[in-house]
Formats: structure tokens, sequence, C-alpha cells
């Protein structure tokens, strides 16, 4: 069982930066995949990044790639989105979620086992 606590979330202007946290619990966190996800209003959850349990191995969606930064530290049971050159449609609810798939970075939500309760980034133009 993991559990998941996103934090970081905020109002920023377009072309700044957050950084968002999400810290988990268990013994086991070492051994999920962990990926970050985003719902903006009216649409579907969409994959954002994700990275191996090692951390050796990441993966991005088109629109973020270059902007966006998926971390780890398996020290501290957390992981990281850095995000940079915010645009207003990166504007969403972002979840934190784990999967006990080792090394998955997919972006098939039904392959996350766990998930967070989300925070909200808004991005103004």
């Amino acid at each position: 069982q993991v559990q998941l606590v996103e934090s970081g979330g905020g109002l920023v202007q377009a072309g700044g930066s957050l950084r968002l946290s999400c810290a988990a619990s268990g013994r086991a966190f070492s051994s999920y995949s962990m990926a970050w996800f985003r719902q903006a209003p009216g649409k579907e959850r969409e994959f954002v990044a994700a990275v191996i349990s090692s951390g050796g191995s990441t993966s991005y969606a088109a629109s973020v790639k270059g902007r966006f930064t998926i971390s780890r530290d398996n020290a501290k049971n957390m992981v990281y989105l850095q995000m940079n050159s915010l645009k207003a449609e990166d504007t969403a609810v972002y979840y934190c979620a784990a999967s006990a798939l080792r090394y998955y970075t997919g972006n098939n939500p039904t392959n996350y086992n766990y998930w967070g309760q989300g925070t909200q980034v808004t991005v103004s133009s």
C-alpha cells in the first residue's frame, strides 16, 4: 500500500516556474515507478511525465518535454516535478501516481495503482 500527497501547486504567471512535490508513504517506495498526470476542466486526465523505480529513466509528454523535469529521491520517498516556462495551457490539477511495474514509464493510467489527491496549478496569461 502506498499513500501519495502532492504539494507545491499555486498561481503563477506565464513564463514562470513551479516545483511540485509528492510525498509517498510505505517502505516499498523505491520499487515503484512514479508519474505525474494532469487534468484540466472539461478534459480527460493526461500523462505528463514518469520515472522508473531507480530514477535512471524518464519519459515525458510531447507538450512538456524540454520544460518539465521529473525526479525522485528514494531516500526521502519523494517525487518532484520541476515546471519551467509555464503556459496558460498547463493549468490543471496535477496528480502523482505510483505503478507496481518497476520499469514502467508509460502513459496508461490503468497501469498506475495508487494516486494522490491532486494539487492545483493555475498559470495566468
